[in-house]
């Protein structure tokens, strides 16, 4: 399984940017996804989790009513909507899959290599 993220950049405080991530490989509609973000120095969190038919979701308090997971099989694609952003969630954001709706960071067993969001004052 292979993940390619993209959509990040340099936004101001209470904008938008939503990131996408495509899945390639056997069976990644099956599979559960996740966002997980590393401030720079500190340890991964995760953010938003989907499970493999998009109507589970999960939030981090730090994202829940700002931030919206969702998921298009048809396209093997996972997005990530986050509105007011907030300098505090200027991070390097990564997707990740794996067969269940894991909870810690580690247990995910597919990772792509992040892109970088940048949330200005």
């Amino acid at each position: 399984v292979q993940l390619q993220a993209s959509g990040g950049g340099l936004v101001q405080a209470g904008g938008s940017l939503r990131l996408s991530c495509v899945a390639s490989g056997r069976r990644v509609s099956m599979l559960a996804m996740t966002w997980i973000r590393q401030v720079s120095g500190k340890n991964h969190e995760i953010v938003a989790t989907v499970n493999w038919n998009g109507d589970t979701t999960t939030y981090a308090d730090s994202a829940k009513g700002r931030f919206t997971i969702s998921r298009d099989n048809a396209k093997n694609t996972v997005y990530l909507q986050m509105n007011s952003l907030k300098p505090e969630d200027t991070a390097r954001y990564y997707c990740a899959a794996d067969p269940q709706m894991r909870t810690i960071p580690s247990g995910w067993d597919y990772w792509g290599l992040g892109t970088l969001v940048t949330v200005s004052s």
